[in-house]
C-alpha cells in the first residue's frame, strides 16, 4: 500500500470504494499541527470532481491503469464499438463512459484508459480536434464577413456546430471536440 507522499497528478486511487483520478493535488506544511495533502478527485464512473484532505501518511490504494489507442467502427445500441490498433481485439463501450459522442466517426482513433488488473475500461478521451465536412448550412451572404457571426451548421457525424458566415455545405472544417466549437476551415 502506498501513502499519501506517492499522491501525484493523473494517478488512479480507490476512495470510498470508487476509482478516482487525482487532477490536482497540494503538499501542505502548516507552521502548526500535522501536515496533510490536499486533492481534488475526479470519480472515474460519473466524472464528477470532488475536493478531498489526506492526513500525512494516510494509506491509500493505488491502481494501476494503462492507455491504449483503439479505432472507432460503428454504434450498436447503446453503445461503440473499437478496435485494438496493434491487436485487432474489439471492445464494446456504452455512450455513458464517453464524453462526446456526436463527434465520433468511422476510423477516429481514441484513446481508452483500463483498470490494469481487471482489463475494464474506465474512460474514452477522444482526439481534441477532428476534420469533418458540413453537410448541411444556410449559404453565407457575400460580403458580410465584417460581424463575428455565427449560424448553425450540421457536420457529417450528424452533430450541430456553430461555424462563421462564410462556411457553406460541402467546405471541411476542424471542430473541438471539448467544447463542440469550430476552430477552423482546412484548406484543400
Amino acid at each position: 500500500m502506498a501513502n499519501t507522499s506517492d499522491i501525484k497528478n493523473g494517478i488512479c486511487l480507490v476512495f470510498k470504494d470508487k476509482l478516482h483520478t487525482v487532477v490536482e493535488f497540494q503538499h501542505v506544511k502548516p507552521g502548526k499541527g500535522p501536515a496533510f495533502v490536499r486533492t481534488k478527485l475526479r470519480n472515474v464512473e460519473t466524472g464528477k470532481i470532488i475536493d478531498n484532505t489526506f492526513s500525512a501518511g494516510h494509506k491509500i490504494e493505488i491502481v494501476r491503469i494503462e492507455t491504449r489507442n483503439y479505432q472507432y467502427l460503428y454504434e450498436e445500441g447503446d453503445g461503440f464499438h473499437f478496435m485494438n490498433t496493434e491487436n485487432y481485439e474489439q471492445v464494446f463501450i456504452p455512450k455513458t463512459m464517453i464524453e462526446n459522442p456526436q463527434y465520433l466517426s468511422e476510423g477516429v482513433i481514441c484513446t481508452i484508459v483500463f483498470h490494469a488488473e481487471e482489463e475494464m475500461p474506465l474512460t474514452v478521451e477522444l482526439p481534441f480536434y477532428i476534420d469533418t465536412e458540413v453537410t448541411y448550412t444556410e449559404p453565407g451572404i457575400k460580403g458580410d464577413t465584417a460581424t463575428n457571426t455565427l449560424k448553425p451548421a450540421t457536420i457529417a457525424t450528424g452533430a450541430d456546430v456553430r461555424v462563421p458566415l462564410f462556411i457553406n455545405t460541402g467546405d471541411k472544417i476542424k471542430v473541438d471536440t471539448r467544447t463542440g466549437e469550430y476552430s477552423e476551415r482546412i484548406k484543400e
